[in-house]
C-alpha cells in the first residue's frame, strides 16, 4: 500500500461504494477532498448555494435509492445545507454529507467558522460524527453508507477536520457496505391475508422511500387480485399507476374530502412502508391515535416505526418490496365483499379529478391535465411547496415509479434543484419542474448550475404574486388583512435568458401548448412563466371565496 492523503482515501472509498456523482459548493476546508475527486472519475456537480446542492443530493438519493452525496464547507456552508438535509430526514432518503471542519488543534476556541456539528445536526440526521484520525476514514465512510440505507433510510453527516483530511496515511480500503436484509416471509403475508379476510372496508396505504418499479407492479397485481383500494401518502403518488382501477387518491394536504372519509370509515388498514403521520390523517383527526376503531397492519423496514403513534394490531419489520411480492403469491378471495367499496372509492377519485375552473385566462387545471395526457409515462415531475403544487397533486396522473420528486417535508425551493439532479441522472427523459413564484426564487440561482452541467429541464413558474399557501391561511383566519404575503417578481423568462437558457411568458391557456413545445425543442434550460389572475389561490377556492369563508367574516 502507498500512503495517500485523506482526500484521496475519501474519494477511493466513494468509488468503492459505487458513487458516480456528488454535489458540492467548494470550500477551503476540504481542498484535499476536491483534490481526491480530481482524477477519481466521479462527477462533481458544482452548485451555487449549499441549500440547492443539498436538495440535489437528496433528489438523487430519492430517485436512485443510493445515497446522494454532498460536500459543503464549515459554518455557513453547513447551516445553509441544513434545509436539504431536513428534507432527507423527513422523506426517509439515503444521503451522506461531508462537511469541512476547522483544524483539530483549534477546537473549542470559536475559531473561524467553527461549529459543533454533533450538536447542530443531531436532531436532523440518523448519525453525525467527526473523523479525527485519517486512518479511520474508510471505517467511518463505510458505516455512513451502511446507516444511510439501513432500516428507515436517511441522512448521515461526517465532519472532516482540515488537517486530518490533508494528512497522509497508509490504510486499507473497506469493502462496499452491505445492508442487512429485512425480507418479508410467506408467514407474514398469510397473517395479513387472515386479517384482511375479516374486513368489510379495507384500505391499503402504500408509501415510504424503499420502492422499485417491480414493487409497483407487484402492488398493482396484488390490489387487482384482491379488489383492494390503494391510497398513497403525501407526495408518494408514483408508488402505483394512477390509472389503475384500485388507485383511490393521495392522503395529502388539501386531499379529496371523500378520501378522508374513506380513511375514517375503514375497518382494516394495511400500511406498506409508510409512517402514519399528521398529513395523511388531517392532523390526527380522521384517525384518532387514542381511539380509532380500525385494525392496523403496519409493515415498515424500521422495527421502531410501527407503534410510534398508532398501536398496530400486526407489526412486521420488512421492506415493502418483499412484502408486496409475498402478498402477490397468495390465492386471492373469489368474491370479496368489499369490491363495491373499492369501486365507489375509485369513482370518487375520478370525480375529484374533473377540472374545477379557476379565475383568469391561465387555468392551471387545464395546463396540468394537458401535461398529464401528453407527457411520456416516464416523464419526471418535480415541485417544492406552495398551493400551486396542489394542481399537480390533484390533476396529474403519475404512471411509473420514480416519476415524482417532491418533499414530504414541505420545503420551498426544492423542485428546481431536484429537477436538475433528475435530468443529470436521466438526460433522455422529460423533466418538468412546477414552481411557484416564491418557491422558484429560493433556488433560481441554480439556473447557472443547470446551464453549466447541461441539465435541460423545463420549469413552469406559476406566478400569482404572492406566497399563496400562507395567503390562503391568512384569508381564512384574518380575512382581508393582507400582511407579509405579497411578493414582487422579476421577468422570469428574461431571467432564464440572462443565464443562457430559453424563456417565454404565457398569459392565456391556449398559448401554453406551443410554448411548451418550443421549450422542449430548445434542448436547454427553459422557463415558462404562467401569469395567473390575482384571484387564483387554490384548486378549489379563489381569494374572494376563501375570504368569504374566513373566521372573521360576517
Amino acid at each position: 500500500m502507498e500512503p495517500r492523503h485523506g482526500g484521496k482515501i475519501l474519494a477511493d472509498q466513494l468509488a468503492i461504494q459505487g458513487v458516480e456523482r456528488v454535489f458540492s459548493v467548494p470550500g477551503e476546508s476540504f481542498l484535499a477532498a476536491l483534490d481526491g475527486l480530481y482524477d477519481s472519475g466521479i462527477q462533481n456537480v458544482v452548485c451555487r448555494q449549499e441549500g440547492g446542492a443539498a436538495m440535489m443530493a437528496e433528489a438523487h438519493g430519492k430517485l436512485t435509492g443510493q445515497p446522494g452525496v454532498l460536500f459543503v464547507t464549515r459554518g455557513p456552508g453547513a447551516t445553509n445545507a441544513s434545509s436539504g438535509i431536513h428534507v432527507a430526514m423527513q422523506d426517509s432518503t439515503p444521503m451522506v454529507v461531508f462537511v469541512g471542519q476547522i483544524d483539530i488543534a483549534h477546537r473549542d476556541r470559536e475559531a473561524f467558522q467553527e461549529v459543533d456539528y454533533k450538536r447542530l445536526f443531531s436532531p436532523l440526521v440518523k448519525w453525525v460524527a467527526e473523523v479525527d484520525t485519517t486512518e479511520r476514514l474508510p471505517e467511518y465512510i463505510a458505516r455512513a453508507f451502511q446507516l444511510a440505507r439501513s432500516g428507515r433510510p436517511g441522512p448521515v453527516v461526517l465532519a472532516l477536520p482540515e488537517n486530518m483530511l490533508s494528512a497522509q496515511a497508509t490504510v486499507p480500503d473497506r469493502p462496499k457496505a452491505r445492508i442487512a436484509s429485512q425480507t418479508a416471509t410467506n408467514r407474514d403475508a398469510h397473517l395479513i391475508a387472515k386479517a384482511l379476510s375479516k374486513a368489510e372496508k379495507p384500505l391499503v396505504i402504500a408509501g415510504g422511500s424503499v420502492w422499485s418499479a417491480q414493487a409497483q407492479m407487484d402492488l398493482q397485481a396484488f390490489a387487482a387480485a384482491w379488489h383492494l383500494p390503494v391510497a398513497v401518502p403525501f407526495r408518494r403518488q408514483d408508488h402505483i399507476d394512477n390509472r389503475h382501477a384500485c388507485y383511490v387518491g393521495d392522503l395529502s394536504v388539501g386531499m379529496n374530502p371523500e378520501l378522508a372519509a374513506l380513511l375514517a370509515e375503514t375497518d382494516c388498514l394495511l400500511v406498506l412502508g409508510s409512517r402514519l403521520g399528521d398529513i395523511m390523517t388531517n392532523g390526527y383527526t380522521t384517525l384518532n391515535p387514542e381511539a380509532h376503531g380500525t385494525r392496523i397492519l403496519h409493515v415498515h423496514s424500521d422495527p421502531d416505526e410501527p407503534g410510534h403513534i398508532y398501536a398496530p394490531d400486526l407489526a412486521i419489520a420488512a421492506d415493502s418490496a418483499s412484502m408486496v411480492a409475498q402478498l402477490g403469491s397468495l390465492t386471492p378471495p373469489t368474491a370479496p365483499i368489499w369490491s363495491g367499496w373499492r369501486d365507489a372509492a375509485r369513482r370518487s377519485y375520478l370525480d375529484w379529478q374533473m377540472p374545477l375552473e379557476t379565475p383568469g385566462p391561465v387555468k392551471m387545471e387545464l395546463v396540468t391535465t394537458w401535461l398529464s395526457d401528453t407527457l411520456p409515462d416516464d416523464a419526471i415531475l418535480t415541485n417544492g411547496a406552495g398551493n400551486y403544487a396542489a394542481f399537480l397533486h390533484r390533476y396529474f396522473r403519475f404512471k411509473q415509479m420514480h416519476t415524482q420528486l417532491a418533499p414530504t417535508s414541505g420545503s420551498m425551493g426544492y423542485g428546481f434543484p431536484a429537477a436538475i439532479a433528475a435530468k443529470l441522472q436521466h438526460p433522455d427523459r422529460d423533466v418538468i419542474c412546477f414552481a411557484g413564484d416564491g418557491c422558484f426564487q429560493m433556488t433560481c440561482n441554480e439556473m447557472s448550475t443547470a446551464i453549466q452541467h447541461g441539465a435541460a429541464v423545463i420549469v413552469l413558474v406559476v406566478n400569482n404574486g404572492k406566497y399563496g399557501t400562507i395567503r390562503m391561511h391568512q384569508e381564512k383566519i384574518y380575512p382581508a388583512r393582507v400582511s407579509g404575503t405579497q411578493i414582487a417578481n422579476p421577468d422570469f423568462a428574461a431571467l432564464a435568458r440572462s443565464y443562457g437558457g430559453w424563456g417565454a411568458t404565457v398569459t392565456r391557456t391556449e398559448d401554453f401548448e406551443s410554448a411548451f413545445n418550443e421549450a422542449k425543442a430548445a434542448k436547454t434550460l427553459a422557463v415558462i412563466e404562467l401569469q395567473l389572475d390575482d384571484e387564483v389561490l387554490s384548486t378549489g377556492l379563489s381569494v374572494s371565496e376563501t375570504r368569504a369563508l374566513g373566521l372573521g367574516s360576517g
